[in-house]
């Protein structure tokens, strides 16, 4: 909850953050364009779970966060945390349409010895955490939002985590954590894709949104590839009501390209070299 003292939120820095939906498309548009770009000639890669967030950081980015692009380290900045360090591919994607990623880096992501390595080190600026092991970002989330609650800071902590991920114990541990300090300056963003390493995900998480709400979390489950839901999740959980929020996010690997969305095996991508093209036809077939 709000404290005594607490500085009013600042306004958004970064320009255009009053983006329509139709706007907000285009920006998860542009970031599958980007992705494609960063891993065409690598062949395989985390791709499919960077297509199926790009709408939700379409809306983070450029209708959520308060930040200045020119300080990725200002103190006030609300903060978007990635869990799976593994879906690096669209953080950077979006990282380089704010400008802290510039071309040339770009074109390096996941080569041997490259500052974008294939899971996000938080030596990158815009990257909070560094992920690779999963099951440690909430509880990180936790403790920047209850810093931020200590230092009087009226800013946010956006969390994204994934279903299989659900699976390891320390996320249920930081959310009990989150619900017992009434972090309502934090919202979690679960992407439910159905995924894990060796196929579908191992253990049965459902009922995931009645998981949370259990949890104490002002829980709101939606398409997480419909911008317009998005934009209405995040909308209806803007309330301090003394709850950490959190959005379920049900979504499909490898969005926008029906042939990877086909895929059984989608977690760890392999294409072919004669597949980018067709793979890039499909992508702008289906902007819709």
């Amino acid at each position: 909850m709000a404290q005594p003292g607490t500085t009013r939120r600042p306004e958004i820095t970064i320009p255009a953050h009053d983006r329509t939906v139709e706007q907000l498309h285009d920006e998860a548009f542009a970031l599958r364009q980007t992705m494609l770009r960063m891993a065409s000639d690598k062949g395989e890669g985390y791709i499919a779970q960077g297509m199926d967030i790009a709408d939700l950081l379409a809306v983070v980015y450029f209708r959520e966060l308060n930040f200045d692009p020119n300080d990725p380290e200002w103190a006030d900045r609300d903060r978007f945390v990635l869990s799976t360090g593994h879906y690096s591919i669209a953080l950077y994607a979006v990282l380089h349409r704010i400008g802290y990623i510039s071309e040339e880096k770009l074109d390096e992501f996941g080569l041997n010895g490259a500052d974008l390595a294939l899971s996000t080190f938080d030596d990158q600026p815009g990257v909070e955490i560094t992920g690779g092991s999963l099951g440690h970002g909430l509880g990180q989330a936790v403790g920047m939002a209850l810093g931020y609650r200590l230092d009087r800071r009226a800013s946010r902590i956006i969390c994204e985590l994934s279903d299989g991920e659900l699976q390891e114990g320390s996320v249920w541990e930081a959310a009990m954590a989150a619900a017992s300090h009434r972090l309502d300056n934090l919202i979690a963003v679960i992407d439910c894709n159905g995924i894990q390493a060796d196929g579908p995900t191992v253990l049965d998480m459902e009922p995931i949104a009645d998981k949370w709400r259990a949890f104490g979390w002002d829980t709101r489950e939606i398409d997480g590839n419909d911008v317009a839901a998005l934009v209405a999740a995040f909308d209806a959980l803007r309330a301090s009501d003394g709850r950490p929020k959190a959005i379920v996010l049900r979504t499909t690997p490898g969005k926008g390209i029906p042939t990877l969305e086909s895929r059984e095996r989608a977690h760890f991508v392999r294409v072919k070299a004669d597949e980018w093209t067709s793979l890039r036809a499909e992508l702008e077939s289906n902007r819709g």
